[in-house]
């Protein structure tokens, strides 16, 4: 993807130790640590921060389950562990709340064979819902902690409650970051302006502004548009590296505890707020013709939540919300140094867990950039998904 008479334009122009394309979570993470650790720091954002599936209204932060451990659920559950201090040094440099509480989940059990898994689940969340000083339960119950919370024919064979599970405001998480690099004054902020063309071994990139950027690493944290970008450094390749998958959510005003636990049931997602707001999602939509629009997919949806929580009956819809959702091969994300490219970094894909795990991932990409290991699970990086998608 190099493009011609590039370091001729890019001459006399000051070089960033880091450029990173794209301001959703995963991006503005990357670039805060990176800040702080003494970086120069330039991120361009080609619509506005928070446009992409960032900036949707859910914020659940659920943990795997904790049986058949593994690296991945195992590095999941540290980064949903190690992000409460994260958030609590964020919110001390801004002044800013981000609407985190560690609120935990109701999963209610409709049928016999699902209380017998969560019995032995409970058992597994005594080995390794566990960190230094802290542990998390797993508990089966045989009633709801407040009635109606969820509908008690939806629990026929009782419900689990886990206590690790928290939830966030997602727009004022990305406030916050945004707030704590704009005090950097090492840190640029560019919006409206996208990613044309990279050259990864030069270090020069042109933005679509027609400006050129030198940089000493590009890290590409641009949501589903990463693939693409992605596409012109691997060919040829049998398959894409990833796709976009649609969600739809929406905010209801509903005058509840903002303190009680998310619902999940089935794929809907019920999470109070602070501000008497209760958001309800997602729809995951592989098929779809218009990206942003919401329609009778997210109705019943709702509907469903109505059903699921009878508090939500009469609740009105303050605002609906769809985006796509970036989702590598899997369900992984996708990141790390690229295996052809020195300069290149990836952050991208995590599809519904990005907002619990892109601190841990940010601090592990930075690691690597300063020389320094990655420490994610192998299915993780650029090199497996490479590999998944056909490249010898």
């Amino acid at each position: 993807m190099a493009y011609a008479d590039s370091r001729a334009k890019a001459a006399g122009q000051p070089a960033v130790d880091l450029l990173v394309v794209g301001g959703g979570v995963m991006g503005l993470w990357t670039a805060l640590f990176a800040a702080r650790d003494g970086f120069s720091v330039r991120l361009v954002e080609k619509r506005t921060i928070g446009a992409g599936a960032s900036g949707g209204v859910l914020g659940a932060l659920m943990p795997h389950l904790p049986d058949r451990w593994n690296s991945k659920k195992a590095f999941q559950f540290d980064a949903l562990v190690s992000l409460e201090a994260e958030i609590a040094t964020l919110e001390a440099e801004t002044g800013l709340s981000v609407g985190y509480r560690r609120s935990g989940r109701l999963i209610p059990l409709a049928k016999p064979h699902n209380r017998d898994l969560a019995l032995g689940q409970a058992q597994d969340a005594l080995a390794v819902w566990t960190a230094p000083g802290r542990s998390f339960a797993f508990e089966v119950l045989g009633a709801a902690p407040l009635t109606g919370w969820p509908a008690e024919e939806a629990m026929a064979h009782g419900l689990v409650h886990d206590h690790l599970a928290a939830r966030l405001a997602p727009r004022r998480l990305l406030d916050a970051l945004r707030v704590a690099l704009d005090r950097h004054p090492n840190v640029a902020i560019t919006e409206g302006v996208g990613l044309e063309a990279v050259d990864p071994v030069a270090g020069l990139a042109r933005l679509d502004d027609g400006s050129d950027v030198a940089f000493g690493t590009c890290v590409l944290a641009a949501g589903v548009e990463t693939f693409s970008l992605l596409a012109a450094f691997n060919s040829p390749l049998t398959r894409p590296t990833g796709t976009g998958v649609k969600g739809q959510a929406a905010l209801l005003k509903a005058a509840i505890d903002p303190t009680l636990p998310v619902i999940f049931a089935d794929g809907l997602y019920i999470v109070p707020h602070e501000d008497g707001l209760v958001a309800v999602g997602s729809t995951s939509e592989n098929s779809f013709a218009e990206p942003t629009t919401t329609d009778d997919l997210l109705d019943a949806l709702i509907d469903k939540a109505r059903a699921m929580a009878p508090v939500l009956v009469d609740a009105p819809v303050v605002e609906r919300w769809a985006g796509v959702r970036p989702k590598a091969i899997g369900r992984e994300p996708m990141v790390g140094r690229h295996p052809d490219h020195a300069k290149l970094s990836l952050m991208t894909g995590g599809f519904k867990i990005s907002f619990g795990i892109a601190h841990k991932l940010a601090r592990e990409v930075l690691n690597e950039i300063k020389g320094g290991s990655l420490g994610v699970p192998p299915s993780f990086t650029v090199q497996a998904h490479l590999q998944e998608a056909g490249r010898v």
